[in-house]
């Protein structure tokens, strides 16, 4: 019969997207345990291997493992693996070890201490420096935070801790802001140019930072007594910061300050891609304090990059030959060399804000830290440009792009539902056709734009609407959901064309259900609960009560979100419009043709 072919071609569209859209996937337990608001996930439409996770169609994070973004080998020479949970604010979630061969965990430690050592990186923000196993005078600081090793596996940790960050940080910089973005040069390792020593500073190539004891009080705001209190060497004569920085691995610094036997000595001793900074001080506040142990990270200096520390190390070359150089103006209290991988997205392009935190005794029992910035900006002949990626689609053109197939099956409905009340009065001939293809409707209606599109309108998302037009409308906000924007567009046209009906009894979710029980209630003979007029007179005011209620309580959800502009309510207009998927309610009109 000509009905059951209409039935199954309805049947057939609303189980297409299940069938066909592979790029969701099911939510699995490693994610849900990272992230447990979260309802769905998806690979990466990228190079990089990572997997998106989404609270509905808004994403809150990412998932990846380590051994796909780093190559960092420990002492077995094999990496250490891990699966990481990274959130769009750039914090670490959670970690969970996959996979190691480190000898002493294995047949020593235990594995326990490896794990409790990895858990102290959950809640960890990328814009945080982190010294692991410090012995040295804790500096307070909001930016900086210590971590406890591990006795006997330091090399391990390190490792554990190089590995994290860096792959970490990578991810941040291709999906997140204020994280810095994809590389734009490399440093020119392969080029010599003879350059004397006030070349390479006119240049910028080795910086030069000298702050005297009165421009420290200016540039920390603080009393000069209390600044002076603080130096390690209490000649007056000396500046209170005197540092010297390069960045060895092009040969035009590196050649050109160390010499060539020096320099190829320094190159050989490193790892592959990792990057060599030269470091002297002959200031009254020294670059590192007496108790500094070799080998690990300076607690006073820092390098930086878009707000993020570079993960330093001490390389500890100098422990046995004393340093050597080209020029004798490079004569310095202290000397080191620090290097730190490449892989944690150093860009060379990008300026490097170099600095120095100075621990201030306020009195026996408290202290502060202040820290003094400059810039160090390498110049363009020590670099070579890289091929810039394609800028990133707008958020919004992303996920229409990712849900263009849900859009297309709901573009097709609404296309044949417009025909459909358009040509109503030529299609009544076919009355008998009616009921099965309104609960193919139905159907389609329940389970495609109810449960898989969450494509349920709410009375929240009005209000979400008159909160931005009140605020600065902006319609990215609403596009960032397509399938709730083309059904409110197509909503606002249908009510002028054909009224309510076509939305009460063709569009929406909530009351398809309520249709779909009320059939199933009179094929089960299930009594319904009869309501005296009467009572129905007073009750029927009720609704008005549960409405307030209701908008009271999403102003005060909207309200309560964090902020990311001034106005306090400003960022909840996507949460709402995405995420808000509950019903109308009321009573529903059914259009009969």
């Amino acid at each position: 019969m000509p009905w059951r072919s209409t039935w199954l071609l309805w049947l057939l569209l609303m189980l297409l997207p299940f069938f066909v859209s592979a790029e969701w996937m099911e939510l699995s337990e490693e994610a849900e345990s990272l992230f447990p608001r979260a309802t769905r996930m998806k690979a990466s439409s990228d190079h990089l291997p990572i997997t998106e996770i989404y609270q509905l169609d808004q994403p809150i994070g990412y998932v990846f493992e380590t051994d796909d973004l780093t190559d960092f080998p420990g002492f077995s020479g094999e990496t250490i693996n891990m699966r990481v949970g990274l959130d769009t604010e750039g914090r670490i979630v959670g970690v969970v070890l996959l996979r190691h061969h480190e000898p002493i965990f294995l047949h020593g430690l235990g594995e326990t201490a490896l794990t409790d050592f990895i858990e102290q990186y959950r809640g960890l923000s990328l814009k945080q420096q982190v010294f692991v196993g410090s012995n040295q005078q804790r500096i307070a600081s909001d930016k900086v935070v210590y971590f406890d090793g591990v006795t006997k596996a330091t090399v391990s940790v390190l490792v554990v801790h190089d590995t994290l960050l860096s792959a970490a940080r990578k991810v941040a910089q291709s999906r997140l802001t204020g994280f810095g973005s994809a590389t734009k040069a490399r440093l020119n390792t392969e080029q010599f140019l003879q350059k004397s020593l006030n070349e390479l500073l006119l240049e910028g190539a080795l910086l030069q930072w000298t702050v005297s004891d009165e421009q420290a009080a200016s540039l920390f705001d603080r009393d000069l007594n209390l600044l002076r209190d603080a130096r390690d060497d209490e000649n007056d004569n000396l500046p209170y910061i005197d540092l010297s920085v390069a960045v060895l691995n092009p040969p035009t610094i590196g050649v050109n300050v160390l010499g060539e036997a020096e320099y190829l000595r320094i190159m050989s001793a490193l790892d592959p891609g990792d990057i060599a900074v030269l470091v002297g001080s002959s200031g009254g506040y020294r670059l590192v304090a007496d108790d500094f142990v070799r080998g690990t990270t300076p607690a006073r200096f820092s390098l930086m990059q878009d707000g993020s520390p570079l993960v330093l190390r001490d390389a500890d070359l100098y422990h046995i030959a004393p340093p050597t150089f080209v020029s004798p103006l490079l004569d310095f209290d202290q000397v080191f060399i620090f290097t730190f991988s490449e892989q944690s997205g150093f860009d060379p392009a990008e300026p490097i804000t170099v600095g120095m935190r100075v621990q201030l005794k306020k009195n026996f029992l408290e202290f502060e830290s202040v820290e003094a910035i400059t810039q160090y900006v390498l110049p363009d002949t020590l670099l070579i440009a890289v091929s810039p990626p394609k800028p990133p689609l707008p958020l919004w053109q992303r996920l229409w792009i990712d849900r263009q197939l849900e859009i297309a099956i709901l573009g097709v409905y609404l296309s044949l539902l417009t025909a459909l009340f358009a040509f109503q009065h030529r299609l009544s001939a076919f009355g008998h056709l009616l009921h099965p293809v309104r609960w193919g409707a139905l159907a389609f209606v329940v389970l495609f734009i109810g449960f898989y599109a969450q494509g349920q309108l709410s009375v929240v998302n009005i209000y979400t609407l008159l909160l931005s037009l009140w605020h600065g409308f902006d319609i990215t906000v609403f596009l960032l959901d397509p399938i709730l924007f083309v059904l409110w567009s197509y909503v606002f046209v249908s009510l002028f064309l054909w009224g309510r009906g076509l939305f009460c009894g063709w569009l929406c979710p909530f009351g398809a259900m309520q249709e779909a029980v009320t059939v199933l209630a009179e094929k089960l003979r299930i009594r319904q609960w009869q309501i005296n007029e009467k009572l129905h007179s007073r009750l029927i005011y009720a609704k008005y009560l549960v409405l307030v209620v209701l908008v009271s309580t999403a102003f005060y959800r909207l309200c309560r979100t964090s902020p990311i502009v001034e106005h306090p309510c400003s960022q909840s207009l996507l949460p709402l419009f995405v995420s808000t998927r509950s019903g109308i309610g009321g009573v529903r009109a059914f259009s009969t043709l």
